[in-house]
């Protein structure tokens, strides 16, 4: 008997409602937004070490929003966080400097100066590309001018952020390979987890130095973004490379989760989840499901995912 089948009745898994969180109302807030991550990121990326599969490169969902995580500088240590609940960007170091910069009132370029001022000031001398990636037409943050950050539409999806980081986290927890944390990735702003089987893997043709590095490990990847002008939708999606062959044609669940061919997922939209009578189990047969059609089709073990916990 697995972990959801007791028949018991946990808190999250009673009715709730889930907030609404539609693309195309809050678009400009999700874009500035995007933006300050991608400066913060960038800190991350230059200050921490090296790791297999860009595992230096992520933000981590917090109480109260999204962590660097502790960073090194010399003999001290720091880390950033955006608290989207007070709507700042905390720096703190080891010494007991603490700087906060308000993310309301702030273009994307002020903020970027802000936020190297400061770095500045408590002695990390850090420089990034000040451009941001993996999105279409960049502007250089220093250029970019745009100031359209909503508290109300951060709150709500922060709310809905923390509902989905918990139910990776679980389905994270079942597996018994190698494993990514919960990663909120700045360049394609979603929150998701890799699994790993341990086999190599040829990255694709012609392939940039990101996906060089994402690409070269066997991996089943499921998760969740807010939408793009791709698909301009929040959903929750899953994925295995190599594609294994046939899998588009795999059943899945929730009934209304699918392949979707023009982005190379199983997608299954986030008003589907949120109207389902629990949200919860909702995604949780997603990831199953899709885990099970790509895992399955790989070749996977079966004993890498173990649901029973002594």
């Amino acid at each position: 008997m697995g972990r959801r089948d007791t028949g018991v009745v946990t808190p999250h898994q009673q009715r709730a409602v889930w907030p609404a969180l539609p693309y195309v109302e809050w678009k400009d807030t999700l874009d500035t937004l995007h933006m300050f991550t991608q400066v913060v990121g960038k800190v991350r990326l230059a200050l921490s070490p090296a790791e297999p599969e860009w595992g230096q490169v992520p933000l981590y969902p917090t109480a109260r929003g999204l962590s660097t995580s502790v960073m090194p500088w010399n003999d001290m240590s720091l880390d950033l966080e955006f608290d989207l609940l007070a709507h700042e960007l905390v720096l703190r170091n080891s010494r007991g400097r603490v700087t906060r910069i308000p993310l309301t009132g702030r273009s994307v370029a002020r903020f970027y100066r802000e936020v190297m001022d400061a770095l500045d000031v408590m002695g990390v001398k850090v420089a990034i590309w000040p451009v941001p990636v993996e999105i279409p037409n960049p502007i250089p943050f220093e250029e970019d001018e745009r100031d359209t950050y909503d508290p109300s539409a951060v709150e709500r999806f922060f709310d809905v952020l923390t509902r989905v980081a918990r139910v990776i986290h679980e389905h994270r927890a079942e597996f018994h390979g190698r494993t990514s944390p919960v990663n909120f990735f700045w360049g394609t702003f979603d929150l998701a987890n890799a699994r790993y089987s341990g086999a190599p893997a040829t990255p694709p043709e012609g392939a940039d130095v990101i996906i060089r590095g994402s690409y070269d490990v066997e991996q089943i990847v499921a998760g969740f973004w807010p939408g793009d002008e791709r698909f301009p939708e929040s959903a929750f999606f899953a994925y295995a490379y190599p594609k294994p062959d046939g899998v588009e044609h795999a059943s899945v669940e929730p009934p209304s989760a699918a392949w979707n061919e023009e982005t190379g997922l199983f997608v299954v939209r986030y008003e589907d989840v949120r109207a389902a009578d629990d949200p919860t189990y909702a995604i949780h047969t997603f990831l199953d499901s899709t885990y099970t059609a790509c895992a399955t089709l790989r070749g996977w073990s079966p004993a890498l995912v173990q649901r029973n916990f002594a």
